[in-house]
């Protein structure tokens, strides 16, 4: 069987980690990946080529970064913990002209950011924006990591990404389902999942008390229902602003839920009219598409 990160063991992870006197950082989220069919799978459903620049959020030790460098063009990884810093020196070393590492919090870190890092390799040919994020990501900001990835990178066409299990069923869910809510809708927006696998604790080092799972998302933008053309980001960020007043109150009407935000009524009564949308319904039941068509109602701001 072909190895796809010679880190994805026990042994050798727990080598590397000993070696640099570590331990792993529940705090930080740190959950070591030590199965590389695992590895190979993710590989699979990212289907990296040598024109893509990958954005990795929590590299650890560098499993999943030292398989995806021989596949990509570049990958850009952003790191919490800077004791991991010099071990990803070393374990990065053998493709290191295509490695880039922005040590800080991803939540903080900029596209602009990871852009001057991959252009800082110097790299003929390849445009410095991710195309990609694969990630293992930290749980406790997964799902903000996800969603905020493909808006503020409008070059991102693909995520892969390591979630905790019902993270990934928020991130697919269908209307009327217990799973689905605001985020849905607004991940809606911007992408569609396009493949799943489920992951055991057993997989981990050390294990997690939770059930993971790495989902795909394409981007798939939504359209203006009126034109047939894209939205544009001004028209998504309205749609957002509309998914987050229906979903403000939960159990309470669309109406009232968003009224109870500041959306006038009467304007309100005749978006429902003009979209044939039920007054009475809750959030839950609307797919992302009605959200365009009352956002566009209600009219584009």
């Amino acid at each position: 069987m072909p190895v796809f990160s010679w880190l994805a063991s026990p042994r050798e992870t727990r080598g590397v980690l000993e070696s640099y006197g570590l331990a792993t950082k529940h705090h930080l989220g740190q959950n070591f990946l030590v199965n590389d069919a695992i590895i190979g799978k993710i590989l699979g459903l990212a289907e990296l080529g040598d024109t893509d620049v990958v954005f990795e959020v929590g590299p650890g030790i560098g499993t999943l970064t030292v398989a995806m460098l021989p596949a990509a063009g570049a990958v850009v990884s952003v790191e919490a913990d800077r004791g991991l810093e010099p071990v990803l020196a070393e374990t990065c070393a053998r493709d290191s002209e295509r490695f880039a590492l922005v040590m800080g919090d991803a939540l903080k870190v900029t596209p602009e950011t990871l852009t001057a890092a991959v252009a800082s390799l110097g790299i003929d040919g390849l445009a410095p924006e991710p195309t990609k994020l694969v990630s293992n990501l930290p749980y406790q900001v997964a799902a903000t990591v996800a969603l905020r990835s493909f808006e503020q990178m409008p070059a991102l066409r693909r995520a892969v990404v390591m979630v905790q299990a019902e993270v990934a069923d928020r991130m697919a869910a269908s209307p009327g389902s217990k799973a689905y809510g605001g985020y849905t809708a607004k991940l809606a927006l911007y992408a569609q999942p396009t493949g799943r696998f489920e992951v055991g604790p057993g997989n981990f080092m050390p294990p997690p008390h939770v059930d993971s799972a790495v989902i795909r998302l394409d981007r798939a933008s939504m359209a203006d229902p009126a034109t047939g053309e894209p939205l544009t980001a001004g028209q998504i960020a309205w749609c957002a602003q509309v998914i987050d007043a229906a979903f403000a109150q939960r159990r309470k009407t669309i109406r009232n839920s968003m009224g109870a935000s500041g959306f006038d009524k009467a304007e309100l009564d005749a978006a429902f009219a003009a979209t044939g949308i039920e007054a009475r319904s809750r959030a839950e039941v609307l797919a992302p598409e009605d959200f365009v068509r009352l956002a566009g109602a209600l009219g584009w701001r």
